[in-house]
């Protein structure tokens, strides 16, 4: 298959890596710098070039912000019988988009990054493919998702953004508040110290896949839930009610079992 793979960042050349010895893959970023390193396919600057490639298949891999925008750039250089394909954190918006294209299409989330997983070993990984688009576009990537071994999730669109709104910005925010008092320590704790390796690494991911998530429709609940437990623990803590604290032990405990 000819596929086309849209920016050349981490995903993109994850990507690039995984199905360019089994497939014609070409690579497009207007930033030339980005594309030195990539092996085995062909590199494109301008948006021309795709005229003469023809690809099959288009994997978007640039950033949520950008995505849509690039679709459009892009779909007059392709085929009408290309395939379109994102890999978006969020959805938002993205079936409407796709319908109105007229094109097949198939939406996925890899969820996983290169900050903490091993793109070598993704066993312990998860993938998520959106159920709503063409069928043998989403049986292409869960023969590819399943050969890496990922643990495969199908969602509708909105399905999927209330799941990422939970299982990403839960984290993110708890990071973000430990990260937001944070100060020296001479002599941290080993607690202390798994937290702040947790919080480097989340904040290296760049800033656009952080605003993403957190300004997916779905986190606002989620943010606000965090609220009211901390209100609690405040009141707990003011009043030193023991029973009280021993009930919210209880209560979280039996959450992460």
């Amino acid at each position: 298959m000819k596929i086309l793979i849209l920016g050349a960042g981490k995903m993109g050349s994850f990507f690039t890596d995984l199905l360019s010895f089994e497939h014609e893959v070409a690579v497009y970023d207007i930033d030339a710098r980005k594309l030195r390193f990539m092996y085995n396919a062909q590199r494109f600057t301008q948006i021309d070039e795709i005229d003469a490639f023809q690809p099959e298949l288009v994997i978007n891999a640039v950033s949520l912000k950008y995505t849509l925008q690039v679709f459009d750039q892009v779909i007059p250089h392709l085929p009408s019988t290309c395939i379109l394909s994102d890999i978006s954190s969020v959805k938002t918006g993205f079936k409407t988009y796709y319908e109105k294209t007229g094109m097949r299409y198939v939406s996925t989330h890899p969820m996983f990054g290169p900050t903490f997983a091993n793109l070598g070993k993704l066993s312990t990984e998860n993938a998520i493919i959106i159920n709503e688009g063409d069928f043998m576009a989403r049986c292409f990537f869960k023969e590819l998702y399943s050969r890496l071994e990922l643990h495969i999730c199908e969602y509708t669109f909105d399905e999927h953004d209330r799941t990422v709104a939970y299982s990403l910005s839960i984290p993110f925010i708890s990071t973000f508040a430990f990260a937001a008092v944070m100060k020296h320590q001479d002599a941290p704790g080993t607690t202390f110290k798994r937290h702040m390796k947790i919080a480097q690494g989340v904040l290296s991911e760049d800033d656009t896949l952080l605003r993403e998530i957190l300004f997916n429709p779905y986190t606002k609940d989620q943010v606000e839930q965090i609220r009211a437990e901390m209100k609690e623990i405040i009141a707990i803590i003011d009043t030193k009610d023991e029973d009280r604290m021993q009930q919210f032990l209880t209560k979280i405990r039996a959450n992460i079992k």
